[in-house]
């Protein structure tokens, strides 16, 4: 199974985001000390780049708190993990723990051959082993649709804009006004509420199936309702589902399309599952 366009988009963004930042620095060196500013912003924008590139997904592990497990702690995670990674064509990503109760997945990485996918304690406790395969299969479905790139990149981009209001001192509030709003744009600029969809769609073939997936999405969202999750809403995009309250700063990262929506076009990969269940519950 291929990434087609979606996958080739994702890669444009990413490199567009580079050239982007490049121009954007290099116009304001050269406006303050010539080419000599311009080549020296540059020269730091492609540091500063390379240094997302090879520790960005180490960065967005820390900002939710996830620890690497070994494979002594959850050898049916990480075979689930082996499998549908060989079913995507991709490396088996590394497999992280988010110690929380809160049933939450995502995944980052640099690529196809170098990623990681994270699940929580509540993730593991509360999910069927069918619920369970359709998370990760979710996740790694963003790694093969190198949706992955552009979500870590879009996320450690708006961490350092919400960081740096905190060096504002008595203008810290002030400079989060200014701030958050700019790495919101940031967010939403690169990411798309479509890729969720796309996502959804390849972990269904993955599976075999599309109501593991849905049922999990249930489950996921009625667990938000109840418990709030602590981190940087710049993180939003890494989540099978927004984990975050939807107010306040929070609102304004929210990238996922309503779960709702997500579960009714996966049903209707299989449309008639509702007869099926009908018959054999009748049985």
């Amino acid at each position: 199974m291929r990434g087609g366009i979606p996958a080739i988009l994702n890669v444009v963004k990413a490199w567009l985001l580079l050239v982007g930042a490049c121009g954007v620095l290099g116009g304001i060196g050269f406006a303050a000390a010539g080419y000599r500013g311009l080549s020296i912003l540059v020269f730091c924008v492609l540091m500063l780049a390379g240094a997302a590139y090879w520790y960005g997904d180490r960065i967005v592990l820390g900002m939710v708190g996830a620890r690497e497990l070994p494979l002594g702690e959850a050898p049916l995670l990480h075979s689930t993990v082996e499998r549908l990674a060989a079913r995507a064509g991709i490396a088996k990503p590394r497999v992280y723990l988010i110690p929380d109760g809160l049933p939450i997945a995502a995944a980052t990485g640099r690529g196809l051959r170098s990623s990681a996918v994270t699940v929580s304690t509540g993730c593991i406790a509360a999910c069927t082993p069918a619920e369970l395969e359709g998370v990760l299969a979710h996740e790694i479905a963003h790694v093969r649709l190198h949706d992955v790139q552009v979500q870590t990149a879009a996320s450690v981009a708006a961490a350092v804009l919400l960081e740096t209001s905190r060096i504002g001192g008595w203008f810290e509030r002030a400079l989060l006004f200014v701030l958050g709003p700019i790495a919101a744009a940031c967010v939403h600029l690169l990411v798309s509420p479509k890729r969720e969809f796309a996502a959804d769609r390849y972990a269904a073939k993955l599976c075999d199936s599309p109501h593991g997936l849905a049922d999990a999405l249930q489950r996921l969202e009625q667990a938000a309702e109840l418990v709030e999750f602590e981190g940087s809403p710049a993180s939003e995009p890494l989540f099978t589902i927004n984990p975050y309250a939807e107010d306040g700063l929070g609102a304004l990262f929210v990238t996922h399309p309503p779960v709702a929506e997500r579960v009714r076009r996966l049903r209707q990969l299989d449309p008639t599952w509702r007869d099926r269940v009908q018959s054999e519950a009748a049985a």
